[in-house]
C-alpha cells in the first residue's frame, strides 16, 4: 500500500491569482441553483491569530457580493486559542481502558486515542462517558453507529487534535476545540466584512453546522449542508481551511474557474 497522503489539491484544478492561490472544488446544485466551490489556501494560521485579518488577505482578494464562505472550524478555534495541550491532559485508567473498545475511522482520531478520550471525560465526567461508552456498545450490536457521539453532544464530537500522523508537528500533541459562540464570530464577520459565512465541523463522514452568518439563517442548516456536503475543504493537511461559494447563472462562466493555472499559462 502507498504511503503518499490522499490530498485534494491537484495541480490541474490550481490557479492564483496575485500570488494567491485556491483550488477548483466543483459545482453543487443547491434548490435548482449551480454553485461552484474555491478552496483557498492560506498559511498555517497559529493561535492567537486574528480571523477577521486572515480572512481579508485571503478571501478577499476574490470575494463578490452574493458568495457564500464557508469556514473550518478549526482555524477559527486556533484563532481564539481554544487548544488544550496533551502535557495538560492525565492520562487515567478508564481512558486507557475505554479506548481499548472505541472504533476506528477513517475521518481522522476518534476516542480510540486515549488522550482524547480523557479530555472527553474532563469536559463530561465520567458517568455520562461510561455511559456513553455502554449504549454505544449496545448499538454496535444493533449496526447502529455514532451513539456515543448522540450522548456526548458536539463540544466532545468537536475535539479536534492529537495527530500522530499529521504533517504538522503542533497537532501531534494539540487538541483544537470548538469555536467560541461560533453564531457570534459568523455575525462579526458578517458585520466587519460584509462576508456571508457558514462556520462548520466539517469530515469525509458528517458535517455539522455551528453557525451561520444571520443573512443565511432563515436558509438553515440543510442548505448550508448542501453547499459544502462532500467536504470541499479536505481531510488532511491541504491548508484550505476556506472555501469561497459561487453562484453560477446558466450559461456564464466564473473567471475564477476558466483561467489558466500559472503553471501551465503559455510564455508570452
Amino acid at each position: 500500500m502507498s504511503d503518499e497522503k490522499f490530498t485534494r489539491n491537484l495541480a490541474s484544478t490550481r490557479r492564483e491569482r496575485n500570488g494567491a492561490v485556491y483550488y477548483i472544488r466543483g459545482k453543487r446544485t443547491v434548490e435548482g441553483k449551480a454553485y461552484q466551490r474555491y478552496a483557498i489556501a492560506t498559511h498555517f494560521v497559529e493561535r492567537g491569530e486574528d480571523y477577521l485579518q486572515v480572512l481579508k488577505q485571503y478571501v478577499g482578494p476574490f470575494y463578490q457580493e452574493g458568495d457564500v464562505i464557508s469556514m473550518s472550524e478549526k482555524v477559527i478555534s486556533m484563532c481564539q486559542n481554544n487548544t488544550v495541550e496533551m502535557k495538560d491532559v492525565k492520562l487515567g485508567f478508564w481512558a486507557k481502558f475505554l479506548s481499548k473498545f472505541a472504533s476506528r475511522s477513517s475521518a481522522g482520531i476518534g476516542m480510540d486515542e486515549p488522550y482524547k478520550l480523557q479530555l472527553a471525560i474532563d469536559m463530561k465526567g465520567l458517568p455520562l462517558i461510561l455511559w456513553a461508552s455502554f449504549c454505544s456498545a449496545v448499538g454496535k450490536l444493533f449496526h447502529k453507529r455514532g451513539v456515543f457521539y448522540e450522548i456526548v453532544g458536539q463540544e466532545v464530537a468537536g475535539i479536534d487534535g492529537f495527530y500522530s500522523h499529521s504533517d504538522f508537528e503542533l497537532y501531534h500533541t494539540l487538541a483544537v476545540l470548538n469555536p467560541k459562540e461560533p453564531q457570534k464570530v459568523c455575525e462579526t464577520i458578517k458585520k466587519e466584512l460584509g462576508y456571508s459565512c457558514i462556520l462548520a465541523d466539517a469530515n469525509d463522514l458528517n458535517i455539522e453546522i455551528l453557525g451561520l452568518s444571520p443573512d443565511l439563517r432563515e436558509k438553515g442548516d440543510a442548505f448550508a449542508i448542501d453547499l459544502i456536503g462532500d467536504n470541499p475543504a479536505g481531510q488532511g493537511d491541504e491548508l484550505t481551511p476556506f472555501i469561497l461559494i459561487r453562484h453560477i447563472p446558466d450559461g456564464e462562466e466564473d473567471p475564477m474557474e476558466t483561467s489558466i493555472p500559472e503553471e501551465t499559462a503559455p510564455e508570452a
